[in-house]
């Protein structure tokens, strides 16, 4: 891994690539924000990017391709079945992963949905490190649940624990007692806990997790949408791991998990997904829905353009310069804005800076959804799009009651290769501006509300006039500047 150091001391990170092709961004004034944000029903999911400067919503499918990427993408060949595309990806599958068998799918949710059908019976249960939106919904849709058996640090949103992704091997153990493990239909680990700040597990922990089921005869599967970042921490963190390859890692990973899936949206850098593994039966049980949901088994619902970026683009996950900085680079914003005293996710993980909306804006009850107001307002302070990780994000119970978040979490994602540190800067100096007129946000409420996956396009109203006076504010702060 590059290290430099800067004469002067400063520790700022550096970028080992260059820019080479740009698209020109807008930042309305904030009075269009206010009315961009409300045209949206307050969902940051529903603004048009013709109205965003910074879009830091997520880092799924907006990553910077590479040159070589780009190059690989013109030797596609586009046959329906048979294609020389999809025999070169499954070879990359085979050489990173040592996997036999490999299953393309659209994106990471159409994984899940093949997992679900393919694994997850009425009753079932489902033990993972933390749940995940899309992965939950599946489940729950085929009339199984989610157990959460994250350790106990992983919920406590200022920590300086490396690892606050791990499983609690007594909680999983305490499950298989309590409902056998022919009721588990399988364990999963998320590579980067994305609901808790994109935190990672460690490799001992892995080890630990897959003698478990080892022992129970319970399927291991994992999501490694996230793992690049994983991959960077377990280096960085794990002494035991500092001396090895990420190439390494990577394989020692794969041999402990009996399923790994992706969204290549994520790993990859390009628009995708897959499953690879290496128990026949496993592969035989699931091949028939992809052909059902996604497409012929050597497409899967993908652009055969994008299965040769993600050919290349899994490859470079294993250049440990092109994998640290997103890590780097929110680690920079973490430290910042702690410094200015904002409330953030420690210690910084992946995925993207995770402001901390339950301390941000501690007047906001639960009930008014603190994390999505605080997306609101950060819109409307600065053009800058984040994307809420709290209630909003959860689904109501059977009854009808509101679920609320172990954590209500601002998520600012840092997509791969695609800021400039002084964009970053710009984002620093907004969230602090709003911190200090924090008391000015008020909270949100429903005004339409889907049953699933509400945050993706469910409509909010403020609870009062707030966005205007917040709006107000700023002008007097920033006279006219945007």
């Amino acid at each position: 891994m590059s290290k430099v150091k800067f004469y002067h001391g400063g520790n700022i990170p550096l970028e080992m690539h260059k820019v080479r092709i740009v698209q020109k961004l807008n930042l309305p004034p904030v009075e269009r924000r206010v009315e961009a944000i409300k045209e949206a029903g307050n969902n940051t999911f529903l603004l048009k990017n013709s109205d965003i400067f910074m879009d830091m919503l997520t880092d799924s499918g907006v990553n910077a391709m590479s040159d070589n990427q780009l190059a690989a993408m013109m030797q596609a060949d586009d046959s329906y079945a048979g294609s020389e595309t999809f025999t070169r990806l499954e070879n990359k599958i085979r050489e990173i992963f040592d996997k036999r068998f490999f299953l393309p799918a659209h994106q990471g949710r159409a994984c899940e949905n093949i997992l679900a059908q393919g694994l997850v019976k009425p009753g079932a249960i489902v033990a993972t490190n933390y749940h995940f939106t899309t992965t939950k919904a599946h489940i729950t849709l085929q009339s199984g649940s989610v157990e959460e058996l994250v350790i106990d640090e992983g919920l406590n949103v200022n920590s300086n624990h490396p690892f606050k992704g791990n499983m609690d091997i007594e909680k999983l153990n305490v499950l298989i007692e309590k409902h056998g493990a022919e009721n588990i239909a399988f364990v999963r680990l998320e590579a980067g806990t994305n609901l808790i700040g994109g935190q990672p597990f460690s490799l001992q922990n892995m080890r630990e997790v897959q003698k478990v089921c080892k022992d129970f005869g319970i399927i291991l599967i994992l999501d490694a949408s996230l793992l690049a970042d994983n991959l960077y921490f377990i280096k960085e963190r794990e002494e035991a791991c500092k001396d090895m390859s990420i190439r390494k890692i990577t394989r020692i990973m794969s041999e402990l998990s009996d399923v790994i899936y992706f969204s290549a949206r994520k790993l990859g850098c390009a628009r995708g997904g897959g499953l690879c593994t290496n128990s026949e039966e496993i592969y035989l049980k699931l091949r028939e829905y992809i052909t059902l949901y996604e497409g012929f088994l050597t497409y899967g619902g993908m652009s055969v353009r994008e299965m040769e970026a993600i050919t290349v683009g899994l490859e470079e996950t294993m250049d440990e310069d092109m994998i640290n900085q997103g890590p780097r680079f929110i680690a920079y914003m973490v430290e910042k804005l702690q410094e200015k005293g904002v409330p953030v996710v420690t210690p910084a993980g992946g995925l993207g800076c995770h402001i901390d909306a339950m301390s941000f804006v501690d007047h906001i009850p639960q009930s008014q959804y603190p994390a999505g107001a605080l997306a609101a307002a950060l819109y409307i302070a600065g053009g800058v799009r984040g994307m809420e990780r709290g209630t909003i994000s959860e689904q109501r119970d059977e009854q009808g009651n509101e679920v609320f978040a172990n954590v209500e979490l601002l998520r600012l994602a840092m997509p791969r290769r695609v800021f400039t540190l002084s964009q970053v800067e710009y984002a620093i100096d907004r969230v602090v501006w709003l911190y200090e007129n924090r008391k000015l946000i008020e909270g949100l409420t429903f005004v339409e509300e889907p049953k699933v996956l509400r945050f993706f396009f469910g409509k909010l109203t403020a609870v009062s006039d707030w966005q205007t006076r917040l709006a107000a504010k700023f002008r007097e702060d920033f006279g006219d500047s945007l």
